[in-house]
C-alpha cells in the first residue's frame, strides 16, 4: 500500500512506550479529561519489558531516605539538602496518586505493587562516618526526614541489619541512619496495573478505558504536520512482520526510556540539538536462598566508588520480584553502545550528530574516571564481584549468589552555553517550543518521580488546561495537598502519609 493510500488512525494523545512513564501519563490524563482518546505504543510484545522491568532497576521508592549520591559533599564541607528535599517531595506525590487510584479500584492490588521495607545508609571508615553524621544532622533537622535515626551502636546495628553485620570486623567505626517508612516498588506491576484498562479496551483494574494499547509496533518516522488547523505530528510505525502503520495527534510523548534520544532527534525540533548521551549497563547478583532471604529486610546504601555514575551506588535490597521474596546486590556498572536492554549496538553511533559530537567528545576527555571505571566494572570476574559483595556481607557465600543483567541507563550530555558538554545525572524532560511532543531522558530517580515529572509535563505542554478550574478540582481529588507546600506544613505532611500508608499498606 502506497503512503497516500495507507490508512491513518487519528488519536487526541500518542504515548511511544509502554513503561511507567507512559503508563503514569495516560493514568494521569484519563483522570483529568476522561474523554481522550489515548493510544500507547509498545515496541515489544509486553509491557514494562525495559526499564520498567523489576529485574532491570533498583526497585526503590527513591525518596532520598538512603541514597548518598543525592546529598553530596559541598565544596565547604556542607550537605546541600535541596535536591534530597525534591526527590522526597516527588516521591510523597507518587503515593498520593496511588492511593487515590486504590480507592477509586482503579489500581487493583496495591500489595502486587508496593511494600515496606526501611532504608538504610551504611558506611565504615571515619571521614565516611564523619560524612553520614553531617548528613544525618542535615537532614533530620526537615520535617520530612525527622524519623531517620543514627546509630554507631555495633548491637543497634546487628538488629537493622543482622545480615550486614554477620562476621563483620568492629576495628574500625561504622556508622548507619534508618528509615524505617522505606519502601520496596515493582514498577513492572505498577505499569501492568496502570495500562491493563487499555489492554482490554477500557474494562479493567487500570481504569483506563477510552484508549488503546499496541504491541509489537515500533516507531520509524515522525513528522511534522498540521490537524483540523493545528500543529501536530504523523507518525509511522513498523510492525514485526514488517507492515507500517500510521498515527496522527496533536501531542506526542516519548516514554521510551533509553529509545527516547533517537526519536527525539528524529522529530527535528530544536531543543534536541543540544543532546546526547552515553549508556552505562549493569549487573546483579540475586539471592534466592531462603534462608538468607529471610535475614535480611531492609535496602541499605552505600557510598560509589570514586567516578562512579550514580546508577552503581552500592546496595543490598530486599526485593519482591512475581510474588517472590529476593535479595539483590550491585548494580555493577559495565558499557554498552546499546540504549535498551533490547537494542541494537548501532544506537549510540547512530545517536551521533554534528550538534552533539563534540559535546560528547568533551565528555568523555573530562570524565576519564568514569571511563576507567567503567573499563574496570566491565572486566572483573564473579570473583572480583563476590568480594564487592562481601565488603556488605563478610560471610555470603558464593553458590548463594548468581550474576544476572540488569538494564540499561542512558545518561545524558548536554551542551551547556559557556561550558560544553556536561555529564548530566538524573532526568530531563524537553518539550517542543509549541508544545505539541514531549521527550523524557535519563535515568535515575526516574520511575519514582514519574507523578511529579508528569505533572510538570502537563504545566508545559498542557498549561490551559491544567489551569482551569476543572481539571485543579480534579488534581485536589487525585492529591490532597495539590497547590499547597509538604515543605511548609508538617501538619499536612503528616496527613498525606497517614493516608497513603493506610491505604497502601505502609505502616510501620
Amino acid at each position: 500500500m502506497s503512503s497516500t493510500q495507507m490508512q491513518t488512525q487519528r488519536c487526541d494523545v500518542l504515548l511511544v512506550g509502554a513503561g511507567i512513564m507512559g503508563a503514569t501519563l495516560a493514568s494521569l490524563l484519563r483522570q483529568l479529561e476522561p474523554g481522550l482518546e489515548l493510544v500507547v505504543l509498545e515496541r515489544l510484545e509486553g509491557v514494562a519489558g525495559e526499564s520498567s522491568s523489576p529485574l532491570n532497576n533498583a526497585g526503590t521508592g527513591h525518596a532520598a531516605n538512603c541514597e548518598l549520591n543525592y546529598t553530596p559533599e559541598a565544596a565547604d564541607g556542607s550537605i546541600p539538602t535541596a535536591k534530597a528535599l525534591a526527590i522526597n517531595t516527588a516521591f510523597e506525590r507518587s503515593l498520593e496518586f496511588w492511593s487515590s487510584l486504590v480507592e477509586r479500584r482503579q489500581l487493583a492490588d496495591p500489595a502486587g505493587f508496593i511494600r515496606p521495607v526501611p532504608h538504610l545508609s551504611f558506611v565504615w571508615g571515619e571521614a565516611n562516618v564523619d560524612f553520614l553524621r553531617r548528613r544525618h544532622r542535615a537532614l533530620s533537622a526537615l520535617p520530612q526526614f525527622a524519623d531517620m535515626a543514627w546509630s554507631e551502636d555495633p548491637a543497634q546495628l546487628r538488629q537493622w541489619m543482622p545480615l550486614v553485620m554477620q562476621g563483620r570486623s568492629l576495628d574500625q567505626p561504622m556508622a548507619a541512619t534508618r528509615v524505617a517508612r522505606g519502601t520496596d516498588v515493582n514498577f513492572g506491576a505498577l505499569t501492568h496495573q496502570l495500562l491493563e484498562g487499555l489492554a482490554h479496551g477500557g474494562v479493567g483494574a487500570g481504569g483506563l478505558g477510552g484508549g488503546e494499547l499496541r504491541r509489537g509496533l515500533e516507531v520509524t518516522g515522525l513528522e511534522r504536520c498540521q490537524l483540523a488547523g493545528r500543529p501536530g505530528w504523523r507518525v509511522e510505525a513498523r510492525t514485526a512482520d514488517g507492515r507500517i502503520e500510521r498515527f496522527e495527534a496533536p501531542f506526542v510523548f516519548l516514554g521510551a526510556g533509553g529509545g527516547s534520544l533517537p526519536l527525539l532527534q528524529r522529530s527535528g525540533i530544536p531543543e534536541a540539538k543540544p543532546y546526547g548521551a552515553f549508556p552505562v549497563s549493569g549487573q546483579w547478583l540475586i539471592c534466592r536462598n531462603p534462608a538468607v532471604v529471610a535475614a535480611h529486610d531492609a535496602k541499605v546504601y552505600g557510598k560509589a566508588a570514586v567516578g562512579a555514575p550514580p546508577m552503581s551506588v552500592p546496595h543490598l535490597d530486599t526485593r519482591w520480584i512475581d510474588g517472590e521474596r529476593a535479595l539483590l546486590f550491585g548494580p555493577y556498572a559495565g558499557f554498552s553502545t546499546r540504549f535498551l536492554k533490547r537494542g541494537s549496538l548501532l544506537d549510540l553511533p547512530r545517536s551521533v550528530r554534528a550538534s552533539n559530537l563534540l559535546p560528547t567528545l568533551q565528555v568523555g576527555a573530562r570524565n576519564f574516571d568514569l571511563v576507567r571505571y567503567l573499563v574496570g566494572q566491565v572486566l572483573q570476574t564473579k570473583e572480583q564481584r563476590l568480594e564487592t559483595l562481601r565488603q556488605f556481607l563478610p560471610e555470603a557465600a558464593d553458590e548463594d549468589w548468581q550474576l544476572e543483567t540488569a538494564g540499561q541507563r542512558v545518561q545524558i550530555i548536554k551542551r551547556l552555553p559557556g561550558v560544553g558538554g556536561s555529564l548530566q545525572m538524573g532526568t530531563e524532560l524537553v518539550t517542543s517550543a509549541d508544545g505539541s511532543l514531549a521527550a523524557l531522558l535519563g535515568a535515575s530517580p526516574g520511575a519514582s518521580t514519574a507523578v511529579q515529572t508528569m505533572l510538570e509535563l502537563l504545566q508545559r505542554c498542557w498549561p490551559e488546561r491544567l489551569a482551569s478550574a476543572a481539571w485543579q478540582e480534579r488534581l485536589r481529588q487525585l492529591m490532597p495537598s495539590w497547590g499547597q507546600q509538604l515543605e511548609a506544613d508538617p501538619a499536612l505532611l503528616t496527613q498525606v502519609r497517614q493516608r497513603s500508608n493506610a491505604v497502601l499498606g505502609l505502616e510501620t
